[in-house]
Parts: C-alpha cells; sequence; structure tokens
C-alpha cells in the first residue's frame, strides 16, 4: 500500500516520503479500514517540526480518518465489511485508570494518539482496535462516497475538538463568543455556534484577511486582527493559534468571569515574550479563567458527529492526493487557511 511516511528528518522541505508498506493484518480484536480521506491538521506540523516527539519513528501521520472496513478480527462484534469508520486522534487509552472511568480517557497516562503513538491515515489502509473507531451516522455518507469521506475527514478532529473546546468554554444562547485564530477547527466551530447558539455573537480574530472575510461569510458579528478591539468585551474566547500573542491579547479582551479555552496540542517557542506583557490587573483579575483542551474522547467524537448530521454541518475543504501531503502541510503552515484541508486517498 502506498503511504506518507514521518522517518524523524526535520527541517527538509519535504518531511513525509511516499512509500509502500504492507497491507496491515488486523488483530483479534481490529478492523482494517480502506482509507478514502484523511483531513490534514495544523497538530501534523507539529510532529514534522519536532514540537511533538512520535515513540518511535518512522510513523505514517493523519488522525482524521474516513473510509470503508474492508476486515474484521475474528473477535470484531461492532463493525462488519463493508461498514462506514472513522478514526480520530484518539487511538487507545487504558480503560482502567480513574481518568478513564470518569469519562476522562483523554487524560490518560496510556493513552496514544493515531498517527503518533500508532501509525495513522497519511496511508491506503489502516488497522485500531474496533472499540476506538467510529460508526458514521448514515445522514452523513449519503452521496458520492469519496465526497462524503472527504466533507467528513474534518469532522473527526477539527470539528470533534472544537465542540469539545465549545462546552468547555461554558457559553449559552446570548453570550459572546471570540475565536482567535480561523482554521479548520474553528471554522467549524462558527457553524456549531450558528445551530446551538443562534442568540452568540462571534467576534473572530485573525491575521489574514482572507480569514477575516470567510468568517464574516459564514456568520460572524465581526471580524479583525489581533490588537484590534471587539465591539464588546467577550464572555469566552477559544484560541486556536500556535503563538503567545494572542492568549494574551484575548485575555485582555476577556470580560470578567470569562474563560479563554486554548485548543492547542503545543505552543511556539518563537514569541515566548509576548508572556512578559502580561500583566495581573489587566489580563488575569476579575475571576478570568484560562483553561487547555487536550486531546479528545470517543464521546466527543461520536456526539459531534451525531451534532452534524441533525445541523448538516459540512466543512468546506481544499483537496489534495496523497502523493502532495507535503505540499499541503507547507501551506497549511504558511497561513491564508480558507476552511480545511483533506488528503484524497482512494482513487
Amino acid at each position: 500500500m502506498r503511504v506518507m511516511l514521518l522517518d524523524g528528518i526535520r527541517g527538509s522541505e519535504n518531511p513525509l516520503l511516499l512509500t509502500e508498506k504492507p497491507v496491515p493484518e488486523p488483530g483479534d480484536k481490529d478492523i482494517l479500514i480502506e482509507i478514502y480521506a484523511c483531513g490534514i491538521c495544523r497538530t501534523e506540523l507539529d510532529e514534522i517540526t519536532g514540537r511533538l516527539i512520535a515513540p518511535s519513528y518512522p510513523v505514517i501521520p493523519g488522525h482524521q480518518a474516513v473510509g470503508l472496513v474492508v476486515k474484521t478480527g475474528k473477535d470484531v462484534k461492532n463493525f462488519r465489511e463493508g461498514d462506514w469508520a472513522a478514526v480520530g486522534w484518539i487511538f487507545s487509552a487504558c480503560g482502567k485508570c480513574s481518568y478513564c472511568l470518569r469519562w476522562y480517557e483523554n487524560l490518560c497516562p496510556e493513552f496514544r494518539s493515531t498517527g503518533l503513538s500508532d501509525d495513522g491515515g497519511y496511508a491506503e489502509f489502516m488497522k485500531i482496535n474496533e472499540n476506538f473507531a467510529h460508526h458514521i451516522p448514515e445522514d452523513l455518507v449519503k452521496g458520492d462516497p469519496l465526497d462524503r469521506a472527504a466533507h467528513i475527514a474534518p469532522l473527526i478532529c477539527g470539528g470533534a475538538i472544537g465542540y469539545r473546546a465549545l462546552r468547555a468554554s461554558g457559553i449559552c444562547d446570548g453570550s459572546t463568543l471570540g475565536l482567535s485564530g480561523f482554521g479548520s477547527s474553528a471554522s467549524i466551530v462558527m457553524k456549531i455556534v450558528r445551530h446551538l447558539f443562534p442568540g452568540t455573537k462571534v467576534f473572530v480574530f485573525a491575521r489574514d484577511e482572507a480569514e477575516r472575510n470567510f468568517a464574516m461569510e459564514l456568520g460572524a458579528a465581526w471580524s479583525g486582527n489581533f490588537g484590534d478591539n471587539c465591539p464588546d468585551g467577550m464572555d469566552a474566547v477559544i484560541d486556536t493559534t500556535p503563538a503567545w500573542g494572542p492568549v494574551v491579547e484575548m485575555l485582555r479582551q476577556l470580560k470578567p468571569g470569562g474563560s479563554l479555552i486554548i485548543n492547542a496540542i503545543r505552543k511556539i517557542d518563537s514569541d515566548r515574550e509576548a508572556l512578559m506583557r502580561l500583566d495581573y490587573a489587566k489580563h488575569l483579575w476579575m475571576e478570568k479563567v484560562i483553561k487547555s483542551v487536550a486531546n479528545v474522547t470517543r464521546r466527543d467524537i461520536d456526539g459531534f458527529l451525531e451534532t452534524a448530521a441533525s445541523a448538516g454541518i459540512e466543512p468546506e475543504i481544499t483537496a489534495y492526493p496523497l502523493e502532495e501531503a507535503n505540499r499541503a502541510l507547507r501551506e497549511l503552515g504558511g497561513g491564508s487557511i480558507r476552511g480545511s484541508k483533506v488528503l484524497v486517498i482512494k482513487s
């Protein structure tokens, strides 16, 4: 099978290598999925730059995989050949620790991540334990299979982690919400908010004018650059940027008692000095809260897929063939993002 492989070499313009590997053989509780499409995530940028280190190399990235089950292990009970299946960032967790037993499997010390701890979806096939694969609601898969897979893939991570961040924000209908950065996840959050909280005003901060215009097209009440003052204070902000400067700026514009939710697995070091501008009275006092979103649970993915199906949430995508994964990642890192980037793998 064809795969895009990360072998640990960083700094190259083309860090992923197109190569051939044997199709994996599913274990007793595994399913083998033929991958139709896999979403591209900013986390992959963290992997290729070394901000995230895999336990071992080489590894196949990709954690927003969608396709059809083509083989099942002898003890598989919940999937059959021909079923649609999706795989997200959570590849496995122990299921026994206090975090797992309290529905916080995303914090499990033995949490393994798809495309980092274990081979992911930048490949024609992948295997996973059936308990960590996801059924896809029928309403989402009606139509051309390749088109549907490409539009479902960004929902598996950008949508699910955005859904978790939105719930963590604690907003209700009529609240004001800020979105710091407007990439794949934030654009899907905008659509969730329009469905769940139609009375909520959304203020979007983005450096790129095209992203700000896209936010207005999707229903933002206001959009501006970082450093601009939005028309009103914000009850909550979801930050999806890789930088520290926006964090400080969003705290300044957060209302008393407001929450800043940082939805990023890593932050870059190049602007860490922005934290030196943090002023307690201006940025943190009045019971402002900072909370990170770490990983996702299976409930996040399943819950969001049901929400997306009922609300008709459809991400805008830019599609690339598997062999152009390096170009897609370069363009993602270069900014000017409109919606979500997806590898369409099955020809």
